[in-house]
């Protein structure tokens, strides 16, 4: 796939670009809490030389109950020009998964209207397959001045696709595996009913990428959608337990030229929460 600095970047475009002065790069690996793994300690231990830890949970809107829900335009604003991450900067954000949490922030950058961000394809474990250098230095920071302008259309809350499962102009799309989605086992956050969003289709952020955690290529990413029965040519909200991996079906439409698509960030958390709103199984 080709390297794209709006959407996806390979390690080897990385390498060529590690010292440019306008990069910027982020570690924004993530672990499911019950994974006992702590993403700031393995930063701390070991990252790309100069990039810094983008706290999925801490940069996030904690007046909500919701896990790691989008922050507000002035705390985005704030963490990023204390990280030295400013207008003018393009951003490649990682994880230490290979492609599961770093999709999240580039969607975050995108509804702050930030344009110059891509993932690095593969994440940290392939560029340390490739024995490429890592660090356990923190970077030198700058401040640096940032703006933001929140593109409301690219997010969608509880009543939005609440309306958009009931009158089917909206196509739902749902990152998790296949287990969870059809309600066979219990979600892993406490007090979650078992299930999906009624008319909701199932394209597990897994089946977007090879057996090495890189993406699909566009031929991959359209055959995995059209195989859970989502018509590329209409608007689509993603969805999935939290609002992470749904990310990654976002990058993926994003890739595929597909523009009309919003993530629904409150996800299973907010969903399967609530009694008052439908679930359907199998």
């Amino acid at each position: 796939m080709a390297d794209d600095p709006r959407t996806l970047v390979s390690t080897e475009w990385l390498a060529a670009h590690l010292n440019d002065p306008d990069l910027r790069i982020l570690d924004a690996s993530w672990h499911m809490p019950a994974s006992g793994r702590d993403a700031k300690a393995e930063y701390a231990a070991e990252h790309i030389p100069g990039a810094r830890f983008f706290d999925i949970d801490e940069i996030s809107d904690q007046r909500s109950a919701l896990p790691h829900m989008a922050p507000p335009p002035e705390k985005f604003i704030s963490r990023m020009r204390a990280m030295g991450v400013g207008d003018g900067h393009q951003v490649v954000v990682y994880d230490s998964t290979g492609l599961f949490s770093a999709p999240r922030v580039w969607w975050t950058f995108k509804l702050m209207g930030k344009q110059d961000i891509a993932v690095l394809d593969g994440g940290l474990p392939k560029w340390k397959a490739e024995g490429r250098a890592i660090e356990d230095m923190p970077p030198v920071v700058r401040d640096r001045h940032i703006t933001v302008q929140r593109q409301a259309n690219l997010v969608k809350d509880v009543s939005q696709v609440a309306s958009a499962s009931k009158l089917g102009d909206w196509q739902i799309v749902d990152a998790r595996g296949a287990a969870r989605f059809k309600g066979e086992v219990e979600e892993p956050r406490a007090g979650l009913r078992a299930g999906h969003i009624p008319g909701s289709k199932n394209t597990p952020f897994t089946e977007l990428l090879n057996a090495d955690g890189t993406m699909k290529d566009e031929a991959g990413l359209r055959a995995a959608f059209e195989a859970s029965g989502v018509d590329l040519a209409k608007p689509v909200i993603t969805t999935c337990g939290s609002g992470v991996t749904a990310a990654v079906l976002s990058l993926a439409l994003e890739i595929l030229g597909h523009r009309d698509h919003a993530l629904y960030d409150g996800s299973w958390s907010e969903w399967g929460m609530y009694p008052d709103l439908k679930v359907e199984k199998g």
